[in-house]
């Protein structure tokens, strides 16, 4: 069997089986707490400050009807993705295993327009002790100078993009990017930029588009999951555009 087929289907039956956890995985997450109140100066003291809206509990959402028969299937497709873009190499392990971490992510940060640092920490922790370990088994030390260099670049990209203007990121976002950077760096640089770029392209068109259609609130709509589909984006076809683009 062709070793890119074979990455397709184990990257599709691994993936789905893990995205039948996906239910679990946000049950899992602690309640939302609100942000602490700054201080306020004499004068606003004596208005009340306006109530922080409370998002949709994470509990309601793992509860959804078929979330987990369709977490697996949206899991599958994408672990399928990943198989025929990566092939039957370490960059496998760096995407697959994390997959249902990414769909859930994505549901939540669709509903609630929140990246619960629950989920992306160990994500975070996992990959990174991965590239190492990728490292010392294929002798690639290029790969793992290349993917905390692009981590480090995509979280310092994002949080000034954050620091700017705030209302258009949250700082989930920002960790999000440098856990995606860390992972598309291993690939090279033309999919980390490829990958990088597309999910502001993605985020601005389509979210723009969706906003406009009011699908999703035009005030701060969530920029995950078009930054997850940008990454896919990227592994599939970054190699190719930025060898394009260099060699024009």
């Amino acid at each position: 069997m062709d070793s890119t087929v074979l990455a397709v289907l184990v990257g599709a039956v691994v993936a789905g089986a893990g995205g039948l956890f996906v239910p679990w995985l946000i049950a899992r997450v602690p309640p939302w707490e609100p942000p602490p109140p700054e201080p306020e100066e004499p004068e606003a003291a004596l208005e009340p400050a306006p109530p922080v809206e409370a998002p949709e509990p994470y509990a309601d959402i793992a509860r959804l009807p078929g979330l987990g028969w369709r977490s697996a299937v949206v899991s599958a497709v994408a672990g399928a993705i990943i198989g025929s873009a990566v092939g039957w190499h370490w960059a496998f392990v760096l995407w697959v295993p994390f997959v249902p971490l990414y769909v859930a992510l994505a549901l939540i940060d669709w509903r609630t327009r929140l990246l619960p640092t629950y989920l992306i920490r160990p994500v975070a922790i996992g990959l990174l002790a991965l590239v190492v370990v990728g490292a010392l088994v294929t002798e690639e030390m290029g790969a793992l100078e290349r993917s905390i260099i692009a981590g480090l670049l995509a979280f310092v990209f994002f949080f000034v993009v954050f620091w700017i203007y705030p209302r258009g990121l949250g700082f989930g976002d920002v960790r999000l990017a440098g856990v995606l950077g860390l992972a598309l760096g291993w690939g090279g640089w033309g999919t980390f930029v490829v990958g990088l770029y597309s999910g502001f392209l993605l985020g601005g068109l389509i979210g723009g588009a969706l906003a406009v259609l009011r699908v999703v609130d035009r005030k701060g709509y969530p920029f995950g999951p078009f930054m997850l589909v940008g990454a896919l984006i990227g592994l599939l076809w970054g190699a190719d555009v930025w060898s394009s683009l260099v060699s024009a």
